[in-house]
């Protein structure tokens, strides 16, 4: 699947599908393989300078790699924790114990679903009250056992229906932030594809923060911040633009500690590769957390997560 401004490499593609159809030459074989090292030249020069909406659509892309694959091709073991111990399962969050290069970590990451069946299974990725509550709750057991914490974001936001409020989704998540800003145990979060509002931020303190080169990270989503500044949710680019929701962006004001970098094209083109550079950012981070005493380490969270509050100030 191809995203809006990747016209370019359509035209290509379908030089390609007609040249496949003609009688196998050298020649044939020839123009083909230029037109797919075109292919390469033209998605590289596209990623390199995309506009915030751009990544936007990136992030969102239904073939990104997400928390499942991750999970099969980094993680051993896994065993997943069901429910919040007072409500229901929430399906949108997926949390379990695993080894990650032979060291016991929880698993933490929201996840979207693949085809239509999963999707409404896993509720598109809006987590209920009860998903940020098991979350929590096997973070606990893994302070009690003194496990790392390994966190993916990838979240349009938390699910703002009526039942959602009813069983106090806001609790839930201010809960969570004050809770994991004193979990005396290594957290490391990787926002991988959607960071989106309270719902992303909700399982998203840690002492280092990552974030894939294409993900975004934002208080609202494009279309909800353009539909309550301007009343017109076609304006989204205009906001996105505006929101600062990109990894340089993010980097650059302190938020994230990490870009990951992604295969050229984004992590859909090549999720091998992508798994592996995530890997190797997960490893270090997880190394340099780890070296740290409790309370130092505590310590520096807090002096973290204190100090992006006074960008705004400094700016001003």
């Amino acid at each position: 699947m191809l995203l809006e401004f990747e016209e370019p490499i359509a035209v290509l593609l379908k030089e390609i599908e007609a040249l496949e159809m003609l009688p196998r030459t050298d020649a044939r074989d020839r123009e083909i393989e230029q037109l797919r090292r075109r292919i390469q030249s033209v998605r590289a020069d596209l990623y390199r300078s995309l506009t915030p909406w751009q990544r936007v659509l990136v992030a969102r892309h239904p073939n990104r790699p997400a928390l499942e694959y991750f999970i099969q091709n980094l993680f051993k073991s896994f065993t997943e924790i069901h429910g919040d111990r007072r409500f229901a399962d929430d399906h949108a969050i997926m949390t379990g114990f695993a080894e990650f290069r032979g060291q016991p970590v929880l698993i933490v990451g929201h996840v979207k679903g693949t085809d239509t069946k999963d999707k409404i299974f896993r509720n598109f990725g809006y987590a209920r009250p009860e998903g940020y509550r098991k979350a929590l709750r096997a973070m606990r057991i893994a302070e009690k056992f003194r496990r790392p914490i390994l966190v993916f974001v990838d979240t349009p936001a938390a699910y703002p229906g009526i039942e959602s409020e009813e069983r106090g989704v806001a609790e839930a998540i201010a809960v969570n932030l004050r809770d994991m800003m004193l979990l005396d145990t290594a957290i490391v979060v990787m926002v991988s594809g959607e960071g989106g509002s309270g719902g992303a931020l909700g399982i998203a303190i840690g002492d280092r923060i990552l974030m894939q080169e294409f993900a975004i990270y934002s208080v609202i989503p494009p279309e909800g911040c353009a539909a309550i500044l301007w009343r017109d949710s076609n304006r989204k680019v205009e906001a996105a633009a505006a929101l600062r929701l990109t990894a340089p962006d993010l980097m650059k004001v302190g938020v994230i500690d990490e870009i990951v970098k992604e295969p050229k094209g984004g992590a859909h083109t090549n999720h091998e590769l992508a798994a592996t550079l995530l890997d190797a950012s997960l490893s270090r981070a997880l190394a340099e957390v780890g070296q740290m005493g409790s309370q130092a380490r505590l310590d520096a969270r807090y002096r973290k997560w204190r100090a992006m509050g006074d960008v705004g100030m400094t700016e001003g």
